[in-house]
């Protein structure tokens, strides 16, 4: 793309050029994306200074990393994962005041003489259940009856016709010689699953490319090394592959009824993201001050109450939590605090926290994912995720008995014949391979694998 830049003041002097402002794997070699030195070569008799090593401008350009830090593999065998989750242990619910004794509470639990509380904002009631049935209670209050203003019949009552309430059980009471509690209940919990997907890709060269040989020397992450150029490509393929193993994970959703992925025959998978948005904790806007980072200690203490737990943000996230915490400890305009630790104004400044503790321990650490310019450092979206540490018990269906599970952690097929976890081959009659006539080398690669989320309530996504 040719461009143009005026510069201020001057008589037209300009600068114009062509640039890739997206590089990017191409498919096929063409006149915009190989290295070409023919001119040098035969339009004029020197040579010109060449640097054999790729400049790597990007550095390591892999951003998986997330779920090797925080989960684990864990083989399975079926086309179906299956675990519960425990429900809450206390009776709960809202419901709205439809009487001077009665409360709607669509599918309770609620049964006679238990005790609960009613609030509105502002207002609390004691009272005794003396009746249920199928979406009602009526209730007693242990305080004056005037309590319940239905109708506007009561100036004085707090708690008025159609006023939305909220209602948990704190005990229970019954008179001497009366009979025993009315029903009883089931233990709750929260059935849970997810199917594993199949991740592929494939690298493809002709044995004539395999023969020829670069000027440029090979450079990769992955190890790969000389002047041969598929080299380079196979091992680019096998790292992008690698990283689309764990942004499934993370990214995957499942395909709805009736949606064109659903129609088509693929039903997709249930990823880090998806759970957390359906069944965790979702936080939006930004960190400002304490009682930001007091209200996330706050969630946590209405869910499991994990006391360690990883924060995994972007870098404009990261710079939020550091001012905040700086803020905290503060010598003069410039939030930096010389004397401690053995700081001393000559020393380099580390204005970084890699962790603190306000009710909870959190440990802070960038997330490449969400800072790289070709994934969600482009598109936004998600400014970070709090993890719970450690591990959680669970009923494992397969096993048939309680097992001790990571939060996060991936299931990939396998059975006694076929490991599915990390399968990779090559077909064709080049390379040392002669498995056809096709005068070529392809490399496969396959992977078949789901996450399971399993606490996703002890998990907060940060937007």
């Amino acid at each position: 793309m040719a461009q143009s830049i005026n510069f201020d003041g001057s008589a037209g002097a300009q600068i114009s050029g062509s640039t890739s402002l997206t590089p990017a794997p191409g498919k096929s070699l063409g006149n915009s994306n190989y290295l070409s030195n023919a001119d040098y070569t035969f339009a004029q008799q020197y040579l010109p200074d060449l640097y054999e090593q790729e400049f790597e401008r990007y550095g390591n350009r892999t951003v998986a990393s997330f779920l090797r830090m925080v989960g684990a593999e864990i083989p399975s065998s079926s086309d179906l994962i299956k675990w519960s989750e425990q429900g809450r242990l206390h009776i709960q619910a809202s419901g709205t005041v439809t009487d001077a004794e009665e409360i709607t509470v669509a599918g309770h639990s609620f049964r006679e003489n238990q005790t609960i509380i009613v609030s509105k904002a502002g207002s609390q009631a004691k009272c005794l259940i003396t009746a249920v049935a199928t979406d009602t209670i009526t209730v007693k209050t242990f305080a004056s009856l005037d309590l319940f203003n239905v109708a506007g019949t009561d100036a004085a009552g707090p708690f008025d016709d159609n006023d939305a309430v909220k209602l948990f059980v704190f005990g229970s009471e019954f008179k001497k010689g009366s009979a025993g509690m009315v029903g009883s209940l089931e233990a709750d919990f929260e059935a849970k699953e997810n199917s594993p997907i199949i991740i592929k890709d494939k690298y493809e060269v002709s044995g004539s490319e395999m023969a020829h040989v670069g000027w440029v020397e090979v450079t990769s992450e992955g190890g790969a090394n000389g002047y041969l150029w598929y080299l380079k490509s196979e091992s680019e393929t096998r790292l992008r592959f690698e990283d689309y193993l764990e942004t499934s994970m993370i990214e995957g959703e499942p395909a709805a009824s009736g949606s064109g992925a659903a129609t088509a025959g693929y039903k997709g998978t249930k990823g880090l993201f998806y759970e957390v948005e359906n069944g965790g904790n979702v936080t939006t806007g930004t960190i400002d001050s304490r009682e930001d980072l007091e209200d996330i200690a706050k969630v946590l203490d209405k869910e499991g109450a994990i006391q360690e737990n990883v924060m995994f943000v972007n870098r404009a996230t990261s710079f939020d939590i550091d001012k905040v915490l700086a803020a905290q400890n503060n010598n003069g305009a410039s939030t930096a605090s010389y004397g401690l630790f053995d700081n001393d104004e000559d020393m380099a400044l580390n204005l970084g926290f890699s962790g603190f503790r306000i009710g909870y321990d959190f440990y802070k650490s960038d997330w490449k994912y969400l800072n790289d310019a070709t994934t969600r450092g482009n598109i936004g979206g998600i400014d970070g995720i709090i993890v719970p540490a450690g591990t959680v018990t669970v009923y494992d269906q397969v096993l048939g008995e309680n097992a001790k599970r990571p939060f996060l952690h991936v299931r990939y097929r396998v059975s006694p014949t076929e490991d599915r976890k990390y399968k990779s081959w090559v077909v064709g009659s080049a390379g040392g391979a002669a498995t056809s006539g096709d005068d070529k080398m392809e490399v496969h690669f396959l992977s078949e694998r789901a996450l399971c989320t399993m606490g996703a309530n002890n998990f907060i996504l940060m937007k």
